[in-house]
This record gives C-alpha cells, sequence and structure tokens, in this order.
C-alpha cells in the first residue's frame, strides 16, 4: 500500500522500510508517496526443485540440467541451447561472447563429471585464449523461465572423429560458411565474405563438404555448476555442485 504524509505538516508520520519516520525526514524520498513493502506470503519461500534436497537424486547436477534445459528449449522464442562463454588470456584479460551448446555428457559413460561441447573456428579470439589458457566459464540465461546456470571448468579439445561427426550434420550452407570465415579477422567488407562463400560453393559442388583444419570443438569438464532461481522480494535460490571424489557435493547459497 501506499502511505501519505500532508505536504507541510512535519508530525505527519509514514512508514518506510519498517520504521515511522516524520515528514521532515521525506527529504530522501521522492514527493510525498512512501511504499510499504507487503509481507511475504508463506507460498514465496517454500522450497522449490533447486532448494528441496529430495527432488535432486544423488547430488547429480546434470540430471537437474537436462530438465532445465529440455524446458528452455521448448518455451525460448529462438536458441534455447544459446550460452555465454567467458575465457580469459594468460594474463587475465577476459572476454565473452554468446556460442550454442551442442553437446552435454552426464558423466555416466566414463564415470566422470560430464561435459558441455560447443564449437568454433581455431583462430578465432575464443580459440586462441582457450589453448592458451584452457579454463572457461559459461552462463545460460533464461529471462522467460526466471532461471540461471553457471558452470566453470578445464577445456580440452575434442577429437577429430567428434569434430567430423558434428560437422558432417551441419546444412550444406553452414558447412561452406565455415570455409568461407577467417573468424575474428579483419574483414574488408562484406562483399568480400560474401564472395568467399561462393568460391567455396563453386569448390565443393557436387561433392561433400569437408571439415576446414582449422574448425574443431572444445569441451568443457565442470569442477562447478550453480542452478539460480528467482523468487519474490530477491529471496533467490542458488544450489552450487562442486566434483569431488569422482562425485558431486552441493550446498545452498545465499543470492
Amino acid at each position: 500500500m501506499f502511505q501519505c504524509a500532508i505536504r507541510g505538516n512535519t508530525q505527519c508520520p509514514v512508514r518506510v522500510s519498517g520504521r515511522r519516520i516524520r515528514a521532515r525526514e521525506r527529504f530522501a524520498h521522492p514527493a510525498h508517496l512512501i511504499y510499504e513493502a507487503p509481507r511475504i506470503a508463506a507460498k514465496d519461500v517454500q522450497m522449490t526443485e533447486i532448494s528441496n534436497e529430495t527432488t535432486i537424486q544423488a547430488h547429480d547436477p546434470h540430471g537437474l540440467f537436462a530438465r532445465w534445459m529440455a524446458e528452455a528449449r521448448a518455451s525460448e522464442p529462438n536458441d534455447g541451447n544459446a550460452v555465454a562463454l567467458a575465457t580469459a588470456t594468460p594474463d587475465g584479460a577476459p572476454s565473452v561472447r554468446m556460442v550454442l551448446l551442442k553437446g552435454h555428457e552426464d558423466g555416466t559413460a566414463d564415470g566422470g563429471p560430464g561435459g558441455f561441447v560447443f564449437y568454433t573456428n581455431l583462430t578465432s579470439r575464443k580459440a586462441g585464449e582457450l589453448l592458451a589458457n584452457p579454463q572457461a566459464a559459461m552462463l545460460f540465461h533464461w529471462k522467460s523461465l526466471r532461471r540461471q546456470i553457471r558452470i566453470t571448468g578445464r577445456v580440452a579439445q575434442v577429437s577429430d572423429d567428434e569434430a567430423d561427426a558434428y560437422f558432417a550434420s551441419r546444412s550444406r550452407d553452414s558447412q561452406l560458411g565455415a570455409h568461407a570465415s577467417d573468424q575474428s579477422s579483419p574483414l574488408p567488407d562484406r562483399q568480400d565474405f560474401v564472395d568467399r562463400f561462393e568460391q567455396a560453393r563453386d569448390r565443393y559442388e557436387g561433392k561433400d563438404v569437408p571439415r576446414p583444419e582449422f574448425w574443431s570443438g572444445f569441451r568443457l569438464t565442470p569442477d562447478a555448476i550453480e542452478f539460480w532461481s528467482d523468487r519474490p522480494h530477491r529471496l533467490h535460490e542458488r544450489r552450487v555442485f562442486r566434483a569431488a571424489d569422482g562425485g558431486w557435493t552441493s550446498a545452498m547459497f545465499y543470492p
């Protein structure tokens, strides 16, 4: 509710952040309308999926990640698998950009901590930084779902067989685009890029498009995965999983 102090009446009390003040104290507040926050409802503090231990089986962050990703793919209008990827030079200068997650492994096949896979041109800035400083951070943010996931860990290049298999699954024009792009290098003008694409199209007319030697992927092996869920009144929820002894530990954190 809003409570109104009468202008000029220094004896008219109002309530701000749980305490009563006199009108003369109102210089720090806009006009004469003072907002009094409503009480927190019981439904606003109930446990959700990440605060309820019984919904997280055997401290398994990958199962929870897979559920959230499936919901994001179903609800986001574009690229539910888009993720911010942060890298840094060996001396710590950071950079960040959006990429698309193209693979998620839960670790059951090898008993490891799993992995998150993306692909790129090896001449790009991100590839150069990852090869020189093989650690990274990822952030998924789904605004419509009011959720985010943060992941940190070591990074290694995928095998040639993995890169070949994924490249073969791409559309033909995307394959040609990989050949045409000298990623992260200066581009004289847009037409130069278009011309290179057309040259690649002509070069591979009637043939399979091979994966360029300068194009591959990386796998981030997580050492920590954090799930964040928006709640009313900034009573957000955070659960952090950390890889430990071939498994995972988890704990809640203040937002």
